[in-house]
């Protein structure tokens, strides 16, 4: 399963104390419009034709220790078989292991018929124009105009050895993972170690690294650093980060007390670096998956010394997956004049009801920061990135019309202004921010 899966305490939105709330009707006229908007998916992990595509994430969790999942992003989820339906035809009401079989070879079927256009096949069965892909790289099938590439960073804020830094069992598996990143980022400059100076580390390495992602296509950029560390990136100064990282270079690298202003500087320079080429940054913001994930560190409020740098308001960020379970907190970093937020991960873990209390409370004060998202990502044969950005359109626009019916209903706004919101949100925002047509 994937990453964006959270403990089973995301279930309990407890931040949201409001009286039990009403399942509000939709408006069938409003929902028919909603349906209609062709999307911009700012979140997702689609996956390529290649054969055994492994681009389609940079910290996967194959190797992490086993752990639970809350209800509805488990397999038995019988919403899966309405988009098994949807997709591919599959006539069962069941899930029999015959059955599933058969599932597998209807989606081999559509794969094998629709060659490398499958994957926009599957945008078309979803409504999504345009989906944001995050990636090592883009592949067979997924090409823009209808693939924008986000490109994945973090190896470039960790250039020393991070042995001292796999403090979990899940951390152990992903910070090597990202030590293969870095040289896979350094062999596309041509170079096969790293420079011994921290000024010519960023000349030759992190500045060219960023801008040959932006000539292959990236819209954005991409932290995962959640899983990693906490999301605190406080100011550190150039000498300070220049001393960690002479010091410290091809050793066998500090702890995290050493490491982190090195870190942190990196991560203010690789944003401000990304403004001044017109690259969004986007931050996993959400408790994540995995039994040590470290659920604290990824509250979307420790960003906000780096929101408030004078000198990265030329970037524009993205918390991706709202920053639940924190989302009033996502309110608050509305207020910062290049701070945008998604709801990606949050029609898979949600019903459309919980989501719909998310985006009233968004919708009614920063309308024109809040961003679709599905979060596309393949965790089986049977259930891949198809089956997930299925639920995440279906429950999310479900999630859209609910919260503005409410608002209709309350006379917050009227008809024409819920459209426009609609269209906001699965549009015009993203279209906006990147440049889209």
């Amino acid at each position: 399963m994937s990453r964006r899966v959270a403990a089973l305490g995301l279930l309990v939105p407890l931040i949201f104390q409001r009286a039990t709330v009403a399942q509000t009707p939709i408006d069938s006229s409003l929902y028919a419009y909603i349906q209609s908007i062709r999307a911009i998916d700012n979140h997702a992990h689609p996956v390529s034709m290649a054969p055994l595509d492994s681009d389609y994430d940079a910290l996967p969790l194959d190797g992490i220790p086993a752990f639970d999942f809350p209800i509805r992003l488990r397999a038995d989820n019988p919403e899966l078989l309405t988009a098994w339906r949807e997709l591919f035809g599959y006539p069962y009401t069941d899930r029999t292991e015959p059955h599933l079989a058969e599932l597998r070879r209807l989606k081999a079927r559509a794969r094998a018929d629709q060659g490398e256009r499958y994957p926009a096949w599957i945008l078309d069965k979803l409504g999504i124009d345009v989906q944001l892909a995050n990636r090592m790289a883009l592949g067979p099938g997924i090409t823009a105009p209808r693939f924008r590439w986000v490109s994945f960073v973090d190896a470039l804020i960790l250039p020393l050895a991070t042995k001292a830094l796999q403090t979990t069992p899940d951390r152990a598996d992903l910070y090597p993972r990202e030590t293969r990143h870095l040289r896979r980022y350094l062999r596309a400059l041509g170079l096969s170690t790293l420079p011994n100076t921290f000024a010519a580390y960023l000349s030759t390495v992190v500045t060219p690294t960023l801008e040959r992602m932006q000539r292959e296509g990236a819209v954005a950029i991409k932290f995962e650093a959640a899983y990693l560390r906490p999301l605190s990136f406080d100011p550190a100064s150039l000498a300070q980060a220049r001393a960690v990282y002479e010091r410290n270079i091809g050793g066998r690298g500090p702890t995290m007390a050493v490491y982190k202003p090195l870190q942190d500087f990196l991560f203010r320079y690789v944003a401000r670096e990304a403004g001044r080429i017109g690259l969004a940054v986007h931050v996993h913001s959400a408790d994540g998956a995995g039994g040590y994930f470290e659920a604290a560190g990824s509250n979307p409020i420790l960003l906000e010394s780096a929101f408030n740098d004078p000198a990265l308001r030329q970037a524009k960020f993205v918390i991706v997956h709202g920053g639940w379970p924190h989302p009033r907190n996502t309110i608050s970093l509305f207020g910062k004049p290049n701070v945008y937020a998604d709801f990606s991960f949050l029609g898979n873990l949600l019903t459309a009801h919980m989501l719909a209390e998310v985006l009233r409370e968004w919708l009614s004060t920063y309308p024109e920061r809040v961003l679709f998202g599905s979060d596309a990502y393949k965790d089986s044969e049977e259930v891949g990135w198809e089956e997930w950005g299925w639920m995440g359109a279906t429950v999310g626009r479900k999630a859209l019309a609910i919260a503005l019916t409410g608002m209709m209903r309350d006379g917050e706004i009227d008809r024409d202004r819920a459209q426009e919101i609609a269209r906001m949100a699965l549009r015009d925002n993203a279209a906006k921010l990147y440049g889209i047509p």
